[in-house]
C-alpha cells in the first residue's frame, strides 16, 4: 500500500522500526523512494534520510543493486551537508559496497569518518557496522579505543560519568565499543566496565520512567478540548491542534506503551472546570508543571485501553473502537 503523504521524520522512524516485518518490504522501499523524488516528504531535507532507510530496507533483503541506487541517491539529496545524517549515510553505503566486493570503494568511504566519532553520536554504530561486514572488526575496536581515549582526554580531570546523560558522546562510544569487544573475544578492561555500570544505570532509568504514571496522557472530551484551546491556544502543541488529532496523539501513545510492555493503561478525563479548580489561583493552568500535578493528581477517575474491538470507543463518540481510534494509532 503506498505510504501517506507528506511523511514526517517521526513516520520514517516509525517505518524503520516496521518495514522489515511488512508484507512487502521492498515495495516500502520503492515507496520510500517515490515519496522523496514525489516531494511527498512535510520537510524535504528529510529525502536523504528516507532514501537511506529505502537503501537499507533493500540491503537487508539482499536486493544490493537496488541498495546502492538508493544510497547514492541519498548522497545526492544531501549534497555537501556534515551532519549526523551525511555520515549514517556515507556508513550505510560503505556497507553496501563492503557486500558488493568493492572493497577499495568501501574503505575510500569509511576511512574519512573516523573524526566523526568523535562528533556525532550515531557514527560509533554505523561506522564500526561498515566495518565489521567489511572484516575489519579489529580495526573498529581500534578506532573506538581511540575516540574513547580522546574522548576522556577531553574531560580533563573530570569524574568519572555517572550517567549515561552527563557521559554523552562517550557513552555511545563506549557502549559500541564494548559490543565490539565482545564479538571479538576480547577479555573486559576499564572501559568496558565503565560501559557496563553506564548501561545499568540507564537501563535502572529506563524501568523507573516505564513504572511512572503517564502523566500527559490527560484525555479532553470534545466540548471540553474545545473550550481548553479556546482559553489556552498554546496548549495545542501538547494536546494536538483539533479533537481528532488529540485522539490519534494519545491512541498511538497508549499503542506505543503497550508495546513496551505497560499493562493497565488507562486516560484520564478532564474537565476545564476541575483543571482551574486544581490550578486555584497561584498556578496558571496551562503551565506544564500544572498539567502534570493535575494529571497524576491522587483519586482522579481514569478510564481503562483498550476496550474491545466491538466495543463502544474510550473517546465517547459513541461509534465502536474498531471504527473509530482504534485505526488512528496507524494514521
Amino acid at each position: 500500500m503506498p505510504l501517506k503523504t507528506d511523511l514526517t521524520s517521526a513516520d520514517l522512524e516509525e517505518i524503520r522500526q516496521t518495514a522489515l516485518g511488512a508484507a512487502d518490504p521492498l515495495g516500502v522501499a520503492a515507496d520510500l523512494a517515490k515519496a522523496a523524488a514525489d516531494g511527498r516528504l512535510a520537510d524535504p531535507a528529510d529525502a536523504g534520510a528516507a532514501l537511506t532507510l529505502a537503501a537499507e530496507i533493500a540491503e537487508s533483503r539482499s536486493k544490493l543493486d537496488a541498495a546502492l541506487r538508493y544510497v547514492d541517491s541519498a548522497l545526492e539529496a544531501l549534497g555537501k551537508r556534515d551532519d549526523a545524517q551525511s555520515v549514517t549515510t556515507r556508513a550505510v553505503r560503505a556497507r553496501i559496497l563492503f557486500r558488493i566486493g568493492r572493497a577499495d570503494e568501501a574503505t575510500a568511504e569509511i576511512e574519512p569518518l573516523r573524526p566523526a566519532l568523535l562528533q556525532h553520536s550515531d557514527a560509533a554504530a554505523s561506522v564500526s557496522a561498515a566495518l565489521a561486514v567489511g572484516g575489519r572488526l579489529r580495526e573498529a575496536e581500534e578506532w573506538l579505543s581511540d575516540a574513547v581515549q580522546q574522548a576522556l582526554t577531553d574531560r580533563g580531570n573530570a569524574t568519572e560519568p555517572t550517567t549515561a546523560d552527563e557521559a554523552g558522546l562517550l557513552f555511545f562510544l563506549l557502549q559500541q565499543r564494548h559490543r565490539v569487544r565482545h564479538a571479538l573475544g576480547l577479555q573486559h578492561d576499564a572501559h568496558d566496565n565503565l560501559a557496563e555500570r553506564l548501561e545499568t544505570r540507564l537501563s535502572n532509568a529506563s524501568a523507573r520512567a516505564a513504572a511512572a504514571p503517564a502523566g500527559d496522557l490527560l484525555f479532553w472530551p470534545q466540548p471540553e478540548f474545545d473550550q481548553l484551546i479556546k482559553q489556552w491556544p498554546a496548549v495545542t502543541s501538547s494536546f494536538g491542534a483539533d479533537w481528532d488529532e488529540h485522539r490519534a496523539r494519545l491512541e498511538r501513545e497508549l499503542v506505543r506503551l503497550a508495546a513496551t510492555g505497560r499493562a493497565d493503561l488507562s486516560v484520564l478525563p478532564s474537565s476545564v472546570k476541575s483543571l482551574t479548580a486544581y490550578a486555584g489561583a497561584d498556578r496558571d493552568p496551562a503551565a506544564p508543571e500544572t498539567l502534570s500535578g493535575y494529571a497524576n493528581r491522587p483519586g482522579a477517575d481514569h478510564l481503562a485501553w483498550p476496550p474491545e474491538r466491538n466495543a463502544s470507543c474510550w473517546c465517547g463518540s459513541g461509534n465502536k473502537y474498531k471504527k473509530c481510534c482504534l485505526p488512528r494509532s496507524r494514521s
